[in-house]
């Protein structure tokens, strides 16, 4: 019952849609509408500007980290290995809620920020790791969605290397494999050289 709870409650904040909620309350505008129709950081942050797009950062990697507190204080003291496959199905409930949001007829955004949330409450040396290759390849290109899929599949290869458990390594290579697939719009839109670089407005401004 405890797993059963903490699973709807992270599925639930996950979902919270931080991105249409400060879109409407601070400039009245739906991002989805814009841009690339995401709800994320990246999309508000050409819509509406850095300053409602850091609310949106701070509160999508939030929903990511506060469940995995959760979990680690209040999941029930098993063997190792039923508590990491616990503790991983509590942590990829706010990924899904974030990429499939009850709260917006399920659909949603790329869930970067929230994984990054996620990656950070449950091995902070894999989230350094992934925001170093996010900045590099982001100031490289100036293509977020670059930086993000990099990041994306940094994480099990930095399992891979550090020799976590066999359910870590899985648990990251299907939550890369997810951010991929949600970024399969932004890889044609490279492919056709239209993707929106990093600083590039998008109407309406700030």
């Amino acid at each position: 019952m405890r797993v059963a709870t903490l699973l709807t409650l992270s599925y639930l904040c996950g979902s919270i849609p931080f991105g249409v909620i400060v879109g409407r309350l601070l400039r009245g505008v739906d991002v989805r509408k814009y841009g690339s129709g995401n709800i994320g950081f990246s999309n508000v942050l050409r819509v509406l500007g850095p300053g409602p797009a850091g609310i949106v950062l701070v509160g999508d990697a939030l929903k990511g980290f506060l469940p995995v507190l959760a979990g680690r204080a209040l999941l029930p003291r098993w063997s190792v290995t039923d508590l990491d496959l616990a503790l991983l199905a509590v942590a990829f409930a706010p990924i899904l809620g974030h990429s499939f949001s009850i709260f917006l007829r399920f659909q949603g955004g790329r869930a970067v920020t929230t994984t990054g949330g996620v990656l950070l409450g449950l091995c902070w040396p894999a989230a350094l790791i992934s925001l170093a290759v996010w900045l590099l390849l982001v100031g490289l290109t100036r293509y977020i969605s670059v930086g993000s899929i990099a990041a994306a599949v940094s994480v099990p290869i930095y399992m891979i290397v550090a020799d976590k458990r066999w359910e870590w390594v899985a648990f990251w290579s299907l939550v890369a494999a997810l951010v991929i697939l949600r970024h399969i719009p932004n890889i044609g839109r490279l492919l056709a050289r239209k993707e929106t670089r990093i600083g590039q407005k998008v109407e309406p401004g700030p």
